[in-house]
């Protein structure tokens, strides 16, 4: 399957946001929902089971000047096998003007058993830009071992490199549960804030948890990864 959705927000110059153009094809189904101070919110509805092996989907989302927009999804998206040798790729393609705003707050990507996965993001941020950027991984559905899955993340602000990142695991990916990465945890995600309007914050590891905090060089920004037992703690822990 091959869909594509598009979401174009423009400040309404009452201090709000309009979404000028919210399409989608199933299974990327938009919804606008009510705003929230002035934040235009959509939820990503999922029209079909999947992603699925085979599956090419895209989601692209422009934020003008002074628009804030807020993306959520109504349930995880849990990758599936398909046919033998495909591989199904979610990219995701953001631009955020200057003084413009986007919180992309998705549920988790679950790779279940089998499955064969690539979700790339690439976003673009002006100088002044602002971003709530999370992604959450489970590794595999209840008591399965989880199938291939690599999510990359691409993030450049003001037209310089701020942040890349890439994790893969599965059996195609040796060393993963290891203790260079996830140590055996099933959940890891991270959530990456850029706000010109504080510095970032200075480095920090909790001792009681997997969680670190890390200030980025590239612009006013920090960094926030961690692993978890389950969902429910990772969220946790990923909620700043």
């Amino acid at each position: 399957m091959r869909a594509s959705a598009r979401i174009v927000a423009r400040a309404d110059g009452r201090g709000g946001t309009v979404l000028v153009e919210l399409h989608g094809e199933t299974p990327l189904l938009l919804r606008q929902t009510p705003a929230d101070g002035g934040v235009a919110t959509v939820h990503l509805v999922g029209g079909a089971a999947g992603p699925i092996a085979g599956d090419d989907l895209r989601l692209d989302i422009e934020v003008g000047p002074g628009a804030a927009v807020r993306v959520h999804t109504v349930a995880a998206s849990i990758a599936l096998p398909g046919r033998p040798g495909a591989v199904s790729r979610m990219a995701v393609r953001a631009v955020v003007r200057a003084g413009a705003t986007l919180h992309w707050l998705p549920e988790q990507l679950v790779a279940a058993a089998g499955c064969a996965h690539l979700a790339e993001s690439r976003i673009d941020l002006a100088d002044g830009a602002s971003l709530r950027w999370r992604d959450e991984l489970i590794c595999g559905r209840y008591g399965e071992t989880p199938g291939g899955a690599v999510v990359h993340t691409q993030v450049d602000y003001a037209g310089r490199p701020l942040l890349r990142q890439s994790l893969a695991v599965g059996p195609q990916a040796p060393g993963w549960a290891g203790p260079a990465v996830l140590d055996g945890a099933p959940a890891t995600g991270s959530l990456l804030v850029v706000d010109p309007s504080r510095p970032a914050e200075p480095p920090h590891v909790r001792p009681d948890a997997a969680v670190a905090r890390l200030p980025l060089a590239g612009g006013p920004a920090t960094l926030w990864t961690a692993t978890a037992p389950d969902a429910h703690t990772l969220r946790a822990h990923l909620t700043n």
